[in-house]
């Protein structure tokens, strides 16, 4: 006789005249099962007895293996391959077909075979699912869209309903639910986390309880999200976060979708583990976005407007257009009870970023400090010379104080330069003057040495202060040529006779185009203007005029 080989497709017509019985494959390891063309079973191997305990030769196969005689085309005469589940065991079915009408079936016991598959599938799914669910919960550093993305995640594919909860505030909680296929909800609900069998401890961090423990006909009403109909499974699984707990996750089953396996149990706290990270960070984002908006607020620039019946503009770009401050500043400070002087500051840190904004705060402190001896430039100056010299971390600083002050339909200045550019003047008619006054910068010696200038602004006319920036901003046509202090000088002399507001924005606007997209240092520009007509209240003003910062 030809050995038998179990094949896949269709049986393979062998050429012997009838089946012989051949005791080499006796112990072959998988089951085999002759059958006649009359369905009655010729020969069986040990395997196959194992398998099928009532095989005897003899017997119809309708008796010892019905869903053999049926399946594979066996009851037609033409056996093909199949699988099927006996008892439990996932079977392969190979048929070998004889010249004299017989089969032998090579039965193949795949069930651990199919069940690693089907492990494997189940993993690689539950691994895509946590991946896409933590691309998505990144996506976003808002809580309350993280707590949004987490129960539609659930939904999705885990629960029929979702409920995400932060932790509570004097009985309050923050709620988002969410349903399959439904709208997300935000709430606020004033509950006892007690009503839900470990929810508080969720809430507090601790470990899940497993949900065969939760009875979901004690949940209570806030629970369920409207329209879901009966509880049949719920899990409770906490929201761990940067150090403190971000929350709780409540995933609910309907009771004709059958409880949570232990497998989704242990995806719904992965999952869980991933959406309380993405919830803490959010947390902690707007947290560290308020402190610094907070921090910020000081160190802004102010707005300005008239004071006294002086028009104040002033203008700043940050080095790098994606910060909001850096090392130069302006102030204005309205004289104090008995004092007619308003005093503008301009200044200029030693260098750029946060860093330098730091510095900057601390000396627009100091200088707020000492307005008291705001009528005396030079002992000012010593004052905050001596503070940044006891400083370790202070760089040094150029300044500019302007004292300003209505005399009539003029304005009366006083300007003190330290180691600062000095301000340039626009008269009326267009000429343009350098105010006369020199100094040493503050915070780099022991001893400073200035001197101050006045001047008299008439109606319309403006006193220009400027940082470097201005000036050393490289660009135009080569790219390579500095603004400089001509081009300076033509721009405002065109100003003559502008608004504040207009000498700012006109030399804002130059030195902007000049540079394009070149790298360029902070730019602040300050200007005093003497308003033009004799009536305060035209301007603003009335004695003592408006200043907001």
């Amino acid at each position: 006789m030809t050995e038998l080989e179990p094949t896949t497709g269709d049986a393979t017509v062998l050429p012997d005249a009838s089946p012989v019985v051949d005791r080499r494959w006796a112990d072959a390891p998988c089951a085999a099962l002759t059958v006649g063309a009359d369905g009655t079973v010729l020969q069986a191997n040990g395997a196959a007895r194992a398998l099928l305990p009532r095989a005897r030769t003899g017997d119809p196969l309708s008796r010892v293996a019905p869903w053999l005689a049926t399946a594979g085309g066996a009851d037609r005469g033409v056996p093909t391959a199949f699988s099927d589940i006996v008892d439990g065991r996932a079977l392969e079915a190979q048929p070998v077909r004889h010249q004299d009408g017989s089969v032998t079936w090579w039965l193949i016991d795949v069930t651990d075979v199919r069940s690693i598959r089907d492990e494997l599938h189940l993993e690689q799914a539950r691994a895509a699912f946590l991946s896409e669910a933590s691309a998505a919960l990144l996506g976003s550093l808002n809580l309350g869209r993280c707590m949004e993305v987490t129960a539609q995640l659930a939904v999705s594919r885990l629960a029929d309903g979702a409920l995400v909860m932060t932790p509570g505030t004097r009985g309050q909680f923050h709620v988002v639910d969410a349903v399959t296929d439904g709208p997300v909800r935000h709430r606020t609900l004033r509950i006892d986390p007690d009503e839900v069998p470990g929810l508080a401890e969720a809430l507090q961090g601790f470990p899940p309880v497993p949900s065969r423990w939760i009875d979901p006909a004690v949940a209570p009403a806030w629970v369920t999200p409207d329209g879901f109909g009966e509880v049949g499974s719920i899990v409770v699984t906490p929201l761990p976060g940067h150090g403190i707990p971000a929350g709780a996750i409540v995933l609910l089953r309907r009771a004709d979708t059958g409880p949570f396996s232990e497998g989704e149990e242990a995806t719904a706290r992965e999952f869980a583990a991933r959406s309380g990270l993405a919830m803490s960070a959010a947390r902690m984002f707007a947290q560290q976005a308020s402190i610094t908006e907070t921090l910020m607020r000081d160190l802004l620039p102010p707005s300005l407007q008239h004071v006294s019946g002086v028009e104040f503009a002033g203008g700043y770009r940050p080095a790098q257009d994606s910060e909001r401050v850096g090392g130069d500043f302006y102030d204005v400070h309205p004289g104090a009870e008995g004092s007619d002087e308003t005093l503008a500051v301009l200044g200029d840190v030693c260098g750029k970023g946060l860093e330098a904004a730091v510095l900057t705060g601390k000396i627009r402190s100091a200088v707020h400090a000492l307005l008291p001896m705001a009528d005396d430039h030079l002992r000012l100056l010593h004052l905050l010379n001596n503070a940044l010299l006891s400083d370790d971390h202070a760089r040094f600083v150029t300044l500019v104080l302007a004292s300003v002050s209505r005399s009539g339909a003029d304005v009366r200045m006083r300007i003190t330069c330290a180691g600062h550019p000095p301000p340039l003047i626009i008269r009326a008619d267009g000429r343009v003057e350098e105010a006369a006054t020199l100094g040493t910068l503050i915070g780099a010696l022991p001893e400073i040495h200035a001197s101050t200038w006045e001047t008299r602004l008439g109606p319309g006319e403006t006193c220009l202060m400027f940082t470097d920036g201005i000036t050393e901003a490289q660009g135009g046509p080569l790219g390579r040529d500095q603004f400089g202090e001509e081009r300076l000088r033509r721009a405002a002399a065109e100003c003559a006779g502008m608004p504040a507001e207009a000498v700012v924005e006109r030399v804002q606007m130059l030195a902007t185009e000049w540079v394009g997209r070149n790298s360029h240092d902070d730019m602040a520009v300050l200007a005093v203007t003497a308003p033009r007509g004799r009536h305060l209240t035209a301007v603003g003003g009335s004695g003592r005029g408006r200043y907001t910062a």
